[in-house]
């Protein structure tokens, strides 16, 4: 294992966290007025609502894919008697569908923002980069499903599992287990751990408010009193 290697996947994953955190709270605290997801439907809707709802759904049903599969521990797997290449078999087609749906919402949206000149004069560069970031993540996210298809024994995920329940107990050993994990699966893990660290300075922190949205279930309601 390469020094380089035990800093990508050992430390860098809380440097990427760290800064993920305290810069969203240091932009809502220092710049709440961008805190904003920059809407161009003023501007041209065309394909506008397709490509949000297929967006958001495939990216939502991702989020929670890989949330409950990499974070569920082994064990409890085992205990309901999922076996490791059922689990893989489940997880590379709900993967592929919500990947394939968000990959098509986010070609949409971004066919609309590169091509419309109204939309793209007003877009800044880092949501340009985000962009191309989501996609180069999600494709790498897609193609690492063909290399899971060549071995269907769940070997590799289990890998993968306990890589991401070691860095969120703050095991110092999580990199071990990726060694030998293919170059896919590296480059994924890589572009999608930078995308908190970039998280802060975009458009993306409109997603907290969409979790923090939630409260208004159980917020008073508002009074309106004529003079």
């Amino acid at each position: 294992m390469t020094y380089l290697h035990q800093f990508i996947y050992g430390i860098y994953p809380y440097i990427a966290l760290a800064i993920f955190l305290f810069g969203s709270l240091a932009r809502f605290e220092r710049e709440q007025y961008t805190w904003k997801s920059d809407s161009s439907q003023m501007l041209h809707a065309g394909n506008l609502r397709l490509g949000n709802i297929l967006f958001h759904l495939g990216i939502l049903g991702l989020f929670g894919g890989h949330l409950v599969g990499l974070l569920t521990p082994v064990i409890v797997w085992d205990t309901l008697g999922v076996t490791h290449s059922f689990k893989q078999m489940i997880a590379m087609t709900m993967g592929g569908i919500f990947g394939a749906m968000c990959m098509l919402g986010l070609l949409i949206l971004m066919h609309r923002r590169f091509t419309d000149a109204r939309i793209s004069a007003v877009t800044k560069t880092g949501d340009k980069v985000l962009l191309l970031w989501i996609f180069v993540t999600l494709s790498l996210g897609l193609y690492s499903i063909v290399e899971s298809a060549q071995h269907t024994d769940g070997h590799m995920m289990v890998l993968l599992m306990t890589w991401a329940q070691h860095v969120v107990t703050f095991k110092g050993d999580a990199a071990e287990f990726i060694v030998a994990a293919p170059l896919v699966f590296k480059a994924h893990l890589f572009m999608g751990m930078s995308l908190f660290v970039i998280f802060p300075f975009t458009r993306l922190v409109h997603v907290w408010s969409g979790f923090a949205s939630v409260t208004y279930l159980n917020r008073a309601w508002q009074l309106v009193r004529p003079r």
